[in-house]
């Protein structure tokens, strides 16, 4: 959990106090949920996680654009629970395009509730056809009187059948692509949706399938004016994608503490494997990671939050990294447990089938890089 040594210089008074307290109420409360024996239950356990960290007032730093404060709550949600780690994250990606583009009306209506933990949102950009090629998006929005009528399909959409509203990116101009598309929050009961079918994942997650068919919804659910929902989409993922960092940090440092509490217990050959050199060097090279990967998450969010326009360079490196990272030191604990690691009651095997989804969701790691190199040739251009 945070750990706030190696990154104190990223951190407010106020943030080392609530990365006290945050890992308290993870350990103390999150930690003691099991992990949901299936898909069911996980949708069980992702609406009451929904509401008790509501309870607890720890979608606050959202509220506030906090991104710091973000960060440190789900690298602690990260190592108590990817579950309750992902209900957080959709929180975020769900009423971010709100703060960022809506009036008083709809604050008050949608994010402000979800904020209290009240209601459950979800991000619907994803589609069949139209993964990292968001402006392939097919879903369109017909303005029709006072209404706009939305037809289509997303997939692979987090919080899919137990959301009480989506946050929408639809065409309201196909002939334009990205400059075309427009954003909505659309309610759960609105006519015309319909939740199709759950996913599974090999972790327990709620995911699924959408569609709108002929879904009306009133032009005051949209979000900004018609054309922006693209710039607002990209926007939202700038802001959160670096504390997907956040939460594999806490996924490996829970990795991490299960290795060294495993290592100096477990004896092979009449010693703990802790005093096998080969042990040892994957230790140190899974704290190596862990440590620069925090370094890399909270430089991003000190960035934007005292003041930088935007951290599209800072936070992929930091997303990329983190991800990575995190995906080789649970493969490492995996390896240092053994056959304990592979049993599907072992954390580390838990953990192991949660981290693999935070190389893709929010950018992929290939999608990362291109974000990477286009920004320092456009640094290195301007300079030239």
């Amino acid at each position: 959990m945070p750990d706030t040594t190696a990154i104190r210089a990223f951190l407010d008074d106020r943030h080392l106090t609530m990365a006290k307290d945050v890992t308290a109420f993870a350990r103390d409360v999150v930690a003691r949920y099991p992990e949901p024996a299936d898909d069911d239950g996980g949708r069980v356990q992702a609406r009451e996680l929904a509401v008790v960290l509501g309870e607890a007032g720890w979608y606050t730093p959202i509220e506030q654009l906090d991104l710091r404060g973000v960060s440190l709550v789900r690298e602690a949600l990260g190592w108590a629970s990817p579950l309750a780690d992902a209900v957080y994250a959709l929180q975020a990606l769900g009423t971010v395009p709100i703060l960022l583009a809506g009036d008083d009306a709809q604050q008050e209506r949608w994010a402000k509730p979800a904020l209290r933990g009240e209601q459950i949102a979800a991000f619907a950009m994803t589609e069949a056809e139209a993964g990292s090629d968001v402006a392939a998006m097919s879903t369109t929005a017909t303005r029709d009187g006072d209404d706009y009528v939305l037809q289509g399909t997303k997939t692979l959409i987090s919080n899919a059948g137990i959301a009480d509203f989506y946050t929408v990116f639809a065409s309201t101009d196909p002939s334009s692509g990205s400059r075309g598309m427009s954003c909505f929050v659309v309610p759960a009961d609105a006519d015309g949706f319909e939740f199709v079918e759950p996913l599974v994942l090999s972790a327990p997650h709620p995911l699924g399938t959408i569609a709108f068919n002929g879904c009306r919804v009133p032009a005051s659910h949209r979000l900004g004016p018609e054309g922006e929902g693209f710039k607002l989409g990209l926007r939202t993922l700038d802001l959160l994608r670096g504390t997907v960092g956040a939460a594999a940090c806490g996924m490996a440092t829970r990795a991490l503490d299960a290795s060294l509490e495993y290592a100096d217990r477990r004896r092979q050959f009449g010693k703990p494997l802790a005093e096998f050199q080969l042990i040892q060097q994957k230790l140190a090279r899974m704290a190596t990671d862990l440590t620069a990967a925090r370094l890399l998450v909270y430089r991003s969010a000190w960035e934007k939050d005292g003041g930088a326009e935007q951290v599209t360079l800072e936070a992929a490196m930091a997303k990329v990294f983190a991800t990575e990272a995190a995906q080789r030191i649970i493969d490492d604990a995996v390896q240092i447990h053994g056959g304990q690691g592979v049993l599907r009651a072992s954390v580390v095997d838990r953990l192991y089938r949660s981290v693999r989804a935070l190389r893709i969701y929010e950018g992929t790691t290939e999608i990362q890089h291109l974000v990477i190199a286009g920004q320092l040739l456009k640094a290195y251009r301007s300079a030239h």
